[in-house]
């Protein structure tokens, strides 16, 4: 009986692990220290985009727009994504331009309209 216990709980751990892992195309959570792809820091920026225009963080015209510029930039103790979004039917001129930041490896640090 033990070790049919044991046998199943170590089967449950095998099947079910690796859907608790983090991976490139989960939820844009990552561990490590490998620079990210452009395009996983570009996906993971549209989905934080999404998220703050779900919730009313930033204007749904927002939702549409889709990114200007990707570039790795100095940040405060390293280099970091920055990823510029740029929208023209913005009513508010100083917020026309979205800008997120990202860890290297793909992790987002913020979000804000100076870019700094």
């Amino acid at each position: 009986m033990k070790h049919t216990i044991a046998i199943a709980a170590l089967a449950a751990t095998h099947f079910f692990a690796p859907q608790a892992l983090a991976s490139e195309g989960g939820d844009c959570h990552f561990h490590g220290y490998l620079p990210a792809k452009e395009a996983t820091v570009v996906g993971c920026a549209n989905k934080k985009k999404d998220a703050l225009v779900k919730s009313g963080k930033i204007d749904a015209t927002w939702q549409a727009v889709s990114l200007d510029k990707a570039e790795k930039v100095e940040g405060k103790d390293t280099k970091e994504w920055k990823l510029t979004f740029k929208n023209p039917a913005a009513t508010d001129k100083t917020k026309e331009t979205l800008y997120m930041f990202f860890t290297l490896p793909g992790n987002f640090i913020g979000a804000n309209f100076t870019g700094k």
